[in-house]
């Protein structure tokens, strides 16, 4: 039976049935403003409150008092506290790309997840990481071996992209391939407002409802609704790839 690892974000464990499997690797995508970094924060700080669960967080954007504002505006008000004691690890874009060279960058990176006594990791920005990569060929090369390291060391990881979630107008890229999940976050213009959503398209060893489903953002983070939104993310013309089971479309 496969072990699952609650986020505790309030209405996506339902919609994974539990949560995600522990020591999968999960790309959480979507365009700028829809609430990736969000849930991403709120997965590591639900996991020290809620789950006993340690965590890291790798940002190649922000510095570290830019996450803990984040952090606080949206009422987790003892982050800082958190990452005092070590129960939040924080590397920022100052420890990450003080590196003349990617080699060094990417050692830095092992040397960080390797951490002892942590069970959650996060990525922020994955791609802004896949920029340092040369060739395409050097990128797939890099990605397989990470992807294995994060499970060696017993973490399970969100990988943070840039990506839209309309197909078929977005790249399928090769993360969304060798990642054991995809969740898509989108976010869609409603007169004065925005309506945003949530899909997870793929999550390998488990079942789950790929429905799009609505989602809010407020104090205390996200919260996913039960009440399936009725359609889909699918352009014209694409092939239907939110059919259901367990290892979604790619």
């Amino acid at each position: 039976m496969v072990e699952l690892v609650g986020t505790g974000i309030d209405g996506l464990d339902e919609v994974l049935n539990g949560g995600i499997a522990r020591h999968s690797t999960v790309l959480v995508g979507g365009n700028p403003g829809t609430g990736k970094s969000i849930l991403s924060m709120q997965y590591l700080y639900e996991g020290v409150r809620s789950h006993d669960e340690h965590g890291i967080y790798l940002s190649f954007e922000e510095t570290a008092d830019d996450i803990a504002s984040a952090a606080e505006s949206i009422g987790f008000d003892d982050w800082r506290e958190l990452v005092d004691r070590g129960e939040i690890v924080v590397y920022d874009k100052r420890d990450l790309l003080d590196a003349n060279d990617f080699s060094a960058t990417f050692d830095k990176v092992l040397e960080y997840v390797a951490v002892p006594g942590y069970s959650r990791l996060v990525m922020d920005s994955f791609t802004m990481f896949s920029m340092f990569f040369d060739t395409e060929r050097e990128r797939r090369t890099y990605l397989l071996r990470f992807v294995d390291i994060l499970k060696d060391n017993g973490l399970t990881t969100l990988l943070v992209a840039e990506q839209g979630a309309i197909f078929p107008e977005t790249e399928i890229a090769l993360e969304n391939f060798l990642t054991d999940g995809n969740i898509y976050l989108a976010q869609i213009p409603n007169n004065a407002d925005v309506n945003r959503y949530v899909w997870v398209a793929k999550m390998r060893k488990q079942d789950f409802d790929n429905e799009v489903f609505p989602l809010d953002i407020g104090d205390g983070g996200i919260t996913v609704h039960d009440d399936a939104a009725g359609f889909s993310l699918m352009g014209p013309g694409s092939s239907d790839l939110t059919r259901g089971g367990s290892d979604g479309p790619f």
